[in-house]
């Protein structure tokens, strides 16, 4: 299977394959919703949208086949690339029924002693238009927020209240964390599976008593946790809605195959994000942590006021 063969592999979106998956990871955010999105005040898309966590889980397990049938796993365990790095750029909105083409790009692979990687670019169409672009990268060392430090926290975080704000002390500086605590559940991994057209066998078989949490569904529970801070800061979500921009994720892969239904995932989202003056967007620092503080995946989520993109149509067509 090569990259012209994935680009010709057509997938299609229904409603229920995004009512599965928002289910599965309590995304109660109205972009996805059959009925409410027309709440959404000037929503420019006419209608529900896949989640943008919905579409990586695809690429994950389209991923997941290159390697297999280009025989790349056995390079992955003898270097020790722990890390699964995804870093995409999101273009244009996927609806249901849109024709979805995924090209994976031919593996670009170091075999640099020191820093050994696998690397391959993708990119995503819907109905023939750009809709996500960017990389997936195996490495020793995550990408992103490799120096992070979440020494100071409490090792049991269960002691703390769901929603709770936490203090961590790092190089001088006091970063307040939102807390929000889900847990990891087989049955909804699978539901999260299909709703992202993925056979959930490959990854559980009870008849073979094999469990193997896919890497995209725990990171998924980031958009709840976003959701659920802006609800409690009183965010307007008709009025003032805000849409993915970029993720940078970074997930390690040998905690994730120690990963236990009902695990306690514990999720961090700093309360001071980064602001991109250019895009007019910000930037959320987010941790998934398990048993003793280990960290299961960390990501930077980029969040662009819907506003902020209508404005720049806008400008766009009056240039014209």
């Amino acid at each position: 299977m090569d990259s012209a063969t994935l680009k010709e592999n057509i997938e299609q979106f229904q409603q229920i394959h995004i009512d599965v998956a928002r289910n599965a990871t309590d995304d109660f955010n109205l972009f996805h919703d059959s009925q409410q999105w027309s709440r959404i005040y000037q929503n420019p898309f006419h209608g529900p949208i896949v989640l943008g966590f919905q579409i990586e889980s695809l690429i994950e397990n389209k991923l997941f086949q290159y390697r297999q049938t280009h025989s790349e796993n056995q390079f992955i365990q003898t270097h020790n690339l722990n890390f699964s790095n995804y870093q995409f750029s999101f273009a244009n909105a996927i609806k249901p029924a849109q024709q979805v083409a995924i090209n994976i790009r031919k593996t670009q692979i170091s075999k640099d002693n020191d820093n050994p990687s696998l690397s391959n670019r993708v990119s995503v169409k819907s109905d023939n238009k750009l809709s996500l672009i960017g990389f997936k990268k195996e490495t020793r060392q995550p990408l992103f927020l490799p120096y992070a430090d979440l020494s100071s926290l409490s090792k049991n975080l269960t002691d703390y209240a769901d929603r709770s704000i936490l203090k961590c002390h790092a190089n001088g500086a006091v970063k307040h964390f939102f807390l929000k605590r889900k847990f990891m559940n087989v049955s909804n991994a699978k539901n999260f599976l299909c709703g992202s057209i993925v056979d959930q066998r490959l990854f559980f078989d009870e008849l073979r008593n094999y469990y193997q949490f896919p890497e995209i569904f725990p990171c998924a529970f980031i958009s709840c946790a976003l959701l659920e801070n802006f609800m409690l800061n009183k965010l307007d979500f008709e009025r003032s809605p805000m849409v993915y921009g970029s993720h940078k994720i970074s997930v390690n892969r040998k905690i994730l195959s120690e990963l236990k239904s009902n695990d306690r995932l514990h999720i961090l989202i700093h309360l001071q994000p980064e602001s991109d003056s250019k895009k007019n967007s910000q930037i959320y620092e987010c941790y998934g942590l398990l048993k003793n503080n280990a960290i299961l995946f960390r990501a930077l989520v980029e969040l662009i006021p819907l506003k902020v993109i209508l404005n720049t149509c806008r400008n766009t067509a009056q240039e014209f």
